[in-house]
């Protein structure tokens, strides 16, 4: 005599989840969570915005000195502006961690890991809410520092290159803190450990100063820097030139010979970081389950 299950019912319900249902549903809940505590948001952008209006008032004669010797003709609020969005970029990754961190002290993320959705699709998810808002913020970045003076030599087309090295560029940092996120389970640690990392990523780069002004000791930390491939990857497309200080490529000609490397290398550092992430939260499922 058989034995009634509910096997086949549960087995149903599991059919009805595809992987970008999961994660579509993933991205409607982290922006409708961060529509509901925009503080985050405006902390995240008010940081970059007070670099980039100190930075160009307090510091641009003396850096524009330096920036002219290597880029004749340049302002320094047109070199700085890249940078900024660089740094608005990491400014909100961090944010990235410290909602998963949220999302364990109130119990959802517990919540999520016995659902049956994808993992990785919970991630994708998640990760195309917040490159979503940091294309919002590295617009308003570029916006600010036209207003300030500051020219997008390209135009739109390079505008909305520069906007997407940015989102690129914010990926590798989302899966850190999403890490540092799941490693520590605490708020603290996580915010602690992510500013650490923020503030010694940008200095020791090409963010504010070429790379040639910089002592020696900093040009070498800058050469293995993500920032610095970032920065100018975004600085070539905004000034319409080869500016990559790192490596001398020379296959693919003027502005892409500054984009392409730096693209590259952000492209692998996304891959090995999100597998790491993703590796992380498939195993607090598995412990979960335990």
């Amino acid at each position: 005599m058989s034995i009634p299950t509910d096997q086949p019912d549960r087995d149903l319900t599991r059919s009805r989840n595809s992987f970008l249902g999961d994660a579509w549903v993933n991205f409607k809940r982290w922006n409708l969570k961060a529509v509901r505590n925009p503080f985050v948001l405006v902390v995240s952008l008010a940081q970059p915005i007070i670099f980039l209006v100190l930075f160009t008032e307090v510091f641009g004669n003396v850096a524009g000195a330096a920036v002219n010797r290597g880029i004749p003709g340049i302002s320094y609020e047109t070199y700085l502006v890249p940078a900024i969005t660089i740094q608005v970029a990491l400014a909100a990754a961090i944010t990235s961690g410290i909602g998963l961190v949220n999302d364990i002290e109130n119990g959802m993320f517990e919540k999520v890991l016995v659902s049956p959705m994808n993992r990785t699709a919970v991630f994708l998810g998640k990760t195309a809410a917040e490159m979503f808002r940091i294309a919002i913020q590295v617009s308003i970045i570029l916006g600010l520092g036209v207003a300030l003076g500051a020219d997008v030599t390209t135009g739109l087309a390079g505008a909305v290159g520069i906007v997407a090295v940015g989102m690129l560029f914010s990926l590798w940092f989302l899966a850190l803190s999403n890490s540092l996120a799941v490693l520590t389970r605490d708020q603290e640690s996580t915010i602690i450990a992510a500013n650490l990392l923020q503030f010694p990523l940008l200095f020791l780069s090409t963010a504010f100063l070429p790379l040639d002004s910089l002592p020696g000791w900093v040009q070498t930390f800058a050469t293995y820097n993500p920032v610095t491939y970032g920065v100018d990857a975004a600085r070539s497309l905004m000034l319409d030139r080869d500016v990559m200080t790192v490596l001398d490529v020379t296959t693919f000609g003027g502005t892409l010979d500054g984009v392409i490397p730096g693209v590259v290398v952000l492209l692998a550092l996304d891959l090995l970081l999100g597998a790491v992430a993703v590796f992380l939260l498939s195993r607090a499922s598995s412990s979960q389950a335990r």
